[in-house]
């Protein structure tokens, strides 16, 4: 796919301003650029996992949702859009059915690393033709920012919160894409939204038309969870990007593509400076939890770069 923005922009949104998504949130623009990688002649049956995406944005008798949508628990939306797609494949054979639908799942981390992930890794297993994006906030911000197998290591959440004796979240965070790669699924990427959407937009593009099961995981800041200020949230995903904490990558059929490489790989503390939830891990006395996770980082850049093939 090559990407033009201006042509991108010409699309119809499929996902509509006017919902009650926080200012400054990652989810409902993840949303809109995936949706805008659909080609406007396809329709598209979406279901969202119960999350904050879900509950500001249909709200009987209003919705934000221009294609058909299932709000579904929290735990099945992996279950829910592959049972879809059956059903369509079944009339499609019948003669029933004439028009093109494409199936797209929406799932929050807590949803999808956590609550959902066993449908989820059925419905790769099963290799239906649906695309199932996380976007992940690090934590369960729905219901109080409590931690979830996503949030960091040190961060702050009201199940993890900092104190004399606890440095936030002992655990370390999941690494779901790589758990999905490992499903030997087609295609499976990891992406965020920063300067021109350029790798989002493609990367949704590939993950929509490839046929077969695909997973997208979108970083998706969380003002109120991450603490940041509104204004600061593409800041935000473009320091994760050049401190190689979110590292952009895909996965075609088991082999591994690099998609950005910062000329100048940032110290993580940059990145931890731009949050609240990390913000006494940068006190004196501290040092060390900073130093952890920069080797943490480190660690987890160097053995996606040998995936890539890189030297």
């Amino acid at each position: 796919m090559s990407y033009n923005l201006k042509e991108e922009l010409k699309k119809e949104e499929r996902f509509t301003g006017g919902h009650r998504m926080c200012a400054g949130c990652g989810s409902p623009i993840a949303v809109r650029t995936v949706l805008r990688a659909l080609n406007p002649e396809d329709k598209a049956v979406v279901c969202s996992a119960t999350s904050c995406l879900e509950v500001s944005s249909f709200m009987y008798p209003f919705t934000a949702w221009k294609d058909s949508f299932i709000h579904n628990a929290f735990e099945n939306a992996g279950a829910t859009i592959s049972g879809v797609e059956t059903a369509y494949k079944a009339l499609k054979k019948r003669g029933k059915i004439d028009d093109t639908y494409k199936f797209i799942a929406f799932g929050g981390d807590g949803g999808t690393y956590d609550i959902g992930f066993q449908s989820l890794s059925g419905a790769m297993e099963r290799g239906h033709d649906m695309v199932y994006v996380c976007y992940d906030n690090e934590a369960y911000m729905n219901t109080g920012i409590q931690r979830s197998s996503s949030t960091p290591h040190f961060a702050d959440t009201t199940t993890s919160p900092v104190g004399a004796v606890i440095p936030g979240k002992l655990q370390k965070k999941k690494d779901l894409t790589k758990i999905m790669v490992a499903h030997n699924v087609p295609y499976v990427a990891q992406t965020t939204f920063m300067g021109n959407f350029k790798d989002i937009s493609e990367k949704a593009h590939k993950a929509i038309y490839t046929p077969g099961a695909a997973f997208l995981n979108v970083m998706a800041p969380c003002p109120r969870g991450w603490r940041y200020e509104t204004e600061e949230l593409m800041t935000i995903t473009k320091l994760a990007v050049d401190t190689c904490v979110w590292p952009l990558y895909e996965v075609i059929d088991g082999k591994y593509f690099l998609s950005y490489k910062p000329k100048t790989k940032l110290p993580v503390e940059d990145y931890l400076k731009a949050q609240g939830r990390f913000s006494h891990m940068l006190k004196p006395g501290n040092e060390w939890m900073v130093e952890k996770m920069q080797e943490e980082v480190n660690r987890h850049w160097i053995d996606l770069l040998v995936l890539c093939g890189e030297k």
